[in-house]
C-alpha cells in the first residue's frame, strides 16, 4: 500500500489493537510527496478522527481527562485489562526500537565516510537526515527496559505511570525532530537522485523481527523509517488513554498517567498549531494547497455495468479511482480511471441528454434473498466460532459472506447520480440513498462557490495526486461485515416506531413532506414517506410509522418540498425531482432506544428542525403472537372464532381490506412493502374490533397503504399463524422436498389439513395476490415481493412453539431462522395454478408421513 506522498497523522480507529501487528503492518508506508510542495503532516486529534482523543472540554476550557470505567468488583477485570493493554504497547515498542535501530545503522559508516576522499554524503547531510534519531532510540529504548519487568512481575501493586510521565517529558526531542522532518526527507531525496550508492541503502533498510517472531527481518525504504516517530506520539497517547480507563483513581499511577496524557496532548496540539493546512496532497494550478474535501465507495455504470469506484473530492477536482490488483504480498495501489477539475463539472439532468446509459434494476426479490443468504451465513459463521474446531470453516463463511455483501453493494443502488464535463464526457454514478446524492452534489457546489481554474494535470501530476489518495482517503474499507471487528456492534434488528410531528425553519410556505431511511447491509433504503403538508411554513404531520430493521445503526430523516409541475416529472423512475429542504441523522443508541416510553428528539437540518419521537421493539418481543383478552374483537382472536360469530368462510376485515387495495392500491409502487402510517392503522384497527359502522367511509378516505398495513397486522396479531403451529414443521419439511411429485402431494394434503376457514382465507389471499402481481409493471411488486412480505406473516410459528425448535441465540438469528424457507412455502402455492376449495378436498391423494 505504497504512497507517494505524507500520510495525514490520524489516530487510529476506536477498536485499534495495540499487539505487534498494528505497527508490523504499515512497515512498508512511506511518508513523502514527490510534487516538490511538502508540508509537514497533520497530527489528528479531531473527534471526527478519533473518539478517543477527543479531549471534551470543561466549563474552564481546561481538557477533561477520561475517567476510569472501574465499579468495585471490576477492579481485578480492569487491572488485568491494563496489563494486556500494556504487554501489546511494549511489543510495539519492540518493533519501533528496531526501526529506528535500522535507521541508525547506516548512519555510522555515513559518518565515517563522510571525512575521507570519497565521501557518500557531507557530514552535513547526515546530520540533517539522521538529525536526533539516535536521542529518540535511546528514549525509547531505556523505556523499554524499565516497562518489560514490569509486566513480567505483573500484580496489582505494580506501577508504570512515572515510565509513562519521563516519557512525555522528553517531548522536546520529537518537537526538534518534527521541526526538521521536511529538510530531512528533501535532503535524503537529492542524496538519493546525486548519489545512486546512497539511493541503494535508503531503498533497503533491514528492520529485525520481534524476538518471538517467526520474521527474521523486513526490508525498508528510509523515508518511511522517518516516519515512524511521527506516528509514534499519537500512538502512545492512545494507550494513556486506554490505561486510565483500566486504573482506579486512587492506584498510585492514575495522577501520573493523568500528567502524561495531559503533557502528551499539548504537544499534539502546540505541533498541529503549526501544520496548516490540512490534508495537503499536492498544489492546485493557482499555488494553493490542494486538499481532500471528501471520499467514499460509489457504484459507477460503466460500459452498461456496474463498478466499484473509491471516488475523491479534492478542493479543485474530482477524480474517479479503481483499486489495482496487485500480487500477493505486494501493496495496493490506486488506478485513476478518470478526473473532471470542479471548474468544469455541471451536473447533468435527463434533459440535458438523451443518450444516458439505462440503469438496469434488479429485481427487488433477488435483492431479498440476497439478504436472507447473507443472514443465515452470519448465523453459521457464529455458531462455528464456538465449535471446538470450526476456526478453518469460518475463514471460508467469511470469505463467501463478504463475496455476497459486495454483490449486495453493487446491485441494490438505483439512484442516479450524473456527473458531466462541459469539455467531454458524462458520467453516471448510481447510490442506494437521496441523501448521498444530495450530500456529493451539495460539496461540490460549496467548492464551486470559489473562483476555481480549469486544471489539466500531466501524467506525473496525475500518478503522484492517485498515489497520494490511498493516506489521503477517510473511508478505508467497503461496508461489508468482514471489513468490521466481532466487537463492533451488530445494529437492532426488529422495529423502530417512529412519530415524524412537526417541523419549522421554513423561509416561505412549500408543500412539504419528510421520507424515513435506516441503514440495511451496508447502505441506506428509503422505508416511510409522511403525506404532503400543502402550503405551509410550519407543516404537522404527527403522522406514525412502524419500520423494520434489519442490524440498523441509524435513522436519517429527509424533508422535500413536493414538484407538482408535470413537466419536471421523471423520464426516469428512480430520479427524484423533488428539492431537498434539509436532511439529518441520528444513531440508533440501543439504550436510548430500547426503553418502553417514546424517546423524542430534534433533527437540526439546513436551519431546520424537525420534531420526531422514536421507540423500539426488538424482534424476539415483536414476534409473540399473543391472543386477545376479549372475545369481542378480531385482532388477536382465533380466525374459527371470528368467522363463526360473522357466520361468514372469509373474516370480514380480510374481504374488505382486499376489496379496497384491488380497487384503488393495485396500482401503487410498493403496495404492501411501504410503512402506512400507524396512526391509520391503529384506527383501522380499532374500528374493525369494535365493528364501527362507518368502517366502509373510513376505508375509503384512508391511505391505501394503511389499509395494506391493517391487512398485514391482522395476519401478524393472529394467536397462531395462519398455516397454524401444527403443520408448520411439514410445511418446513415439504418445501424441502426435491422431487416434483411428492413435493406437489405433499404440499396439497397440507393446505387440506388446515381448518376450513383457515383454508377459505388463505385461497382468498392467493388469488389476491396474484391479482396484484399481475400489474407487477407499475406496482414493482411481483409473486417474490409479495411472498416475502407475506410469507414470515403467514407461517411463523407463536412462540411457544418456535421455543421448541433449536435454540435461537439472538435477534439476527430470528431475523433470517426459517425465513427463506418460509418465503417460498408461500411462493410455491403463488406460482401453483388456481387451486380452487372444492377440487381440494376431493383430492385422494395422500400424503405418507403422518402430519
Amino acid at each position: 500500500m505504497d504512497a507517494l506522498e505524507h500520510q495525514p497523522v490520524t489516530l487510529p480507529d476506536s477498536d485499534f489493537n495495540y499487539n505487534t501487528d498494528g505497527y508490523e503492518g504499515d512497515a512498508g508506508e512511506d511518508g513523502k510527496s514527490q510534487d516538490g510542495s511538502e508540508t509537514l503532516p497533520f497530527i489528528d486529534e479531531s473527534p471526527t478522527m478519533s473518539p478517543q482523543l477527543c479531549a471534551p472540554q470543561g466549563p474552564d476550557g481546561e481538557t477533561v481527562l477520561p475517567t476510569p470505567l472501574l465499579a468495585g468488583g471490576d477492579i481485578e477485570k480492569g487491572l488485568e485489562m491494563k496489563r494486556l493493554v500494556l504487554s501489546g504497547f511494549l511489543a510495539s515498542e519492540e518493533i519501533y526500537i528496531n526501526q529506528l535501530e535500522a535507521l541508525l545503522l547506516p548512519m555510522r559508516p555515513l559518518k565515517a565516510t563522510a571525512t575521507t576522499s570519497q565521501p557518500v554524503l557531507t557530514i552535513q547531510q547526515v546530520e540533517t537526515i539522521f538529525y536526533k534519531i539516535q536521542d529518540i532510540f535511546e528514549i525509547h529504548k531505556e523505556f523499554y527496559d524499565a516497562l518489560l519487568p514490569s509486566i513480567q512481575q505483573w500484580d496489582e501493586k505494580v506501577t508504570v505511570g512515572h515510565l509513562f510521565q519521563k516519557l512525555a517529558s522528553q517531548l522536546g526531542v520529537y518537537k526538534a525532530f518534527v521541526d526538521n522532518y521536511k529538510v530531512a526527507l528533501e535532503t535524503a531525496e537529492k542524496c538519493s537522485q546525486a548519489n545512486s550508492q546512497f539511493q541503494k541503502i535508503s531503498e533497503n533498510l533491514k528492520v529485525k523481527g520481534p524476538k518471538d517472531s517467526k520474521v527474521c527481518t523486513t526490508t525498508s525504504s528510509m523515508e518511511a523509517l522517518l516516519y515512524k516517530p511521527i506516528d509514534r506520539v499519537t500512538r502512545s497517547t492512545l494507550v494513556l488513554h486506554d490505561l486510565l480507563k483500566h486504573t482506579p483513581k486512587d492506584h498510585p499511577d492514575f495522577p501520573l498517567l493523568q500528567d502524561a496524557l495531559r503533557i502528551s496532548q499539548n504537544f499534539l496540539s502546540s505541533i498541529n498549531e503549526e501544520i496548516d493546512p490540512r490534508r495537503t496532497a499536492v498544489t492546485t494550478p493557482k499555488g494553493e494547497a490542494r486538499q481532500l474535501v471528501k471520499d467514499g465507495f460509489l457504484v459507477e455504470v460503466s460500459e452498461s455495468s456496474r463498478k466499484l469506484r473509491h471516488v475523491f473530492l479534492f478542493t479543485d477536482l474530482l477524480l474517479c479511482a479503481k483499486m489495482k490488483k496487485t500480487a500477493v504480498g505486494r501493496h495496493q495501489q490506486y488506478e485513476c480511471k478518470w478526473y473532471i477539475p470542479l471548474a468544469d463539472l455541471t451536473f447533468q439532468t435527463l434533459d440535458d441528454s438523451d443518450a444516458c446509459p439505462s440503469i438496469q434494476v434488479l429485481p427487488e426479490h433477488e435483492i431479498e434473498e440476497m439478504k436472507i443468504k447473507i443472514s443465515v451465513l452470519k448465523n453459521e459463521i457464529q455458531k462455528e466460532k464456538k465449535a471446538p474446531k470450526g476456526q478453518s470453516r469460518v475463514e471460508r463463511l467469511r470469505k463467501k459472506m463478504n463475496e455476497q455483501e459486495s454483490w449486495l453493494l453493487l446491485h441494490s443502488p438505483t439512484i442516479p447520480f450524473r456527473i458531466h464535463n462541459k469539455h467531454g464526457k458524462s458520467y453516471l454514478f448510481l447510490l442506494s440513498s437521496d441523501y448521498e446524492r444530495s450530500e456529493w452534489r451539495e460539496s461540490i457546489q460549496k467548492l464551486q462557490k470559489k473562483d476555481l481554474q480549469s486544471c489539466v494535470l500531466s501524467s506525473v501530476e496525475l500518478q503522484v495526486l492517485t498515489s497520494s489518495c490511498f493516506k489521503l482517503r477517510t473511508v478505508h474499507n467497503i461496508p461489508v461485515t468482514g471489513n468490521k471487528d466481532d466487537e463492533e456492534t451488530p445494529g437492532l434488528y426488529g422495529f423502530l416506531h417512529v412519530i415524524v410531528h412537526s417541523a419549522k425553519g421554513f423561509e416561505q410556505s412549500a408543500n412539504l413532506y419528510c421520507t424515513l431511511e435506516v441503514d440495511s447491509f451496508g447502505y441506506f433504503v428509503s422505508k416511510a414517506k409522511t403525506r404532503v403538508f400543502r402550503d405551509t411554513t410550519e407543516p404537522q404531520w404527527n403522522e406514525e410509522f412502524e419500520i423494520e430493521l434489519e442490524g440498523s445503526q441509524y435513522l436519517r430523516i429527509l424533508c422535500y418540498e413536493k414538484c407538482y409541475d408535470k413537466s419536471m416529472l421523471n423520464k426516469d423512475d428512480n430520479e427524484i425531482v423533488d428539492k431537498i429542504m434539509g436532511k439529518g441523522q441520528v444513531q440508533l443508541d440501543p439504550q436510548t432506544v430500547q426503553s418502553k416510553n417514546w424517546h423524542m428528539d430534534v433533527i437540526e437540518m439546513n436551519g431546520i428542525k424537525v420534531e420526531f419521537s422514536m421507540k423500539f421493539t426488538s424482534r424476539d418481543l415483536s414476534l409473540k403472537r399473543t391472543p386477545s383478552k376479549k372475545q369481542s374483537g378480531v385482532f388477536g382472536v382465533k380466525i374459527n372464532v371470528v368467522t363463526k360469530r360473522e357466520r361468514s368462510k372469509v373474516p370480514y376485515i380480510v374481504r374488505q381490506c382486499i376489496e379496497e387495495v384491488e380497487k384503488r392500491g393495485i396500482d401503487e409502487v410498493g403496495i404492501y412493502r411501504i410503512s402506512g402510517v400507524a396512526t391509520d392503522i391503529q384506527a383501522l384497527k380499532s374500528a374493525f374490533d369494535t365493528n364501527t359502522k362507518d368502517i366502509l367511509v373510513m376505508l375509503s378516505d384512508m391511505d391505501i397503504n394503511a389499509i395494506a398495513g391493517t391487512l398485514k397486522l391482522y395476519f401478524r396479531e393472529l394467536p397462531e399463524p395462519l398455516l397454524t403451529d401444527r403443520l408448520y414443521p411439514a410445511f418446513m419439511e415439504g418445501i424441502a422436498l426435491s422431487d416434483p411429485a411428492a413435493k406437489e402431494n405433499c404440499m396439497m394434503h397440507l393446505l387440506r389439513s388446515l381448518p376450513d376457514p383457515n383454508i377459505m382465507t388463505f385461497l382468498t389471499l392467493l388469488e389476491h395476490l396474484k391479482r396484484v402481481a399481475e400489474k407487477e409493471p407499475i406496482n414493482k411488486m411481483s409473486l417474490h415481493n409479495l411472498a416475502t412480505v407475506f410469507g414470515p406473516t403467514l407461517l411463523r410459528p407463536s412462540e411457544s412453539e418456535s421455543a421448541k425448535g433449536q435454540h435461537i441465540t439472538s435477534a439476527s438469528d430470528i431475523w433470517s431462522h426459517d425465513v427463506m424457507a418460509q418465503v417460498q412455502v408461500l411462493l410455491y402455492y403463488l406460482q401453483h395454478p388456481p387451486i380452487s376449495y372444492a377440487e381440494l378436498k376431493r383430492n385422494t391423494l395422500y400424503f405418507s408421513t403422518d402430519v
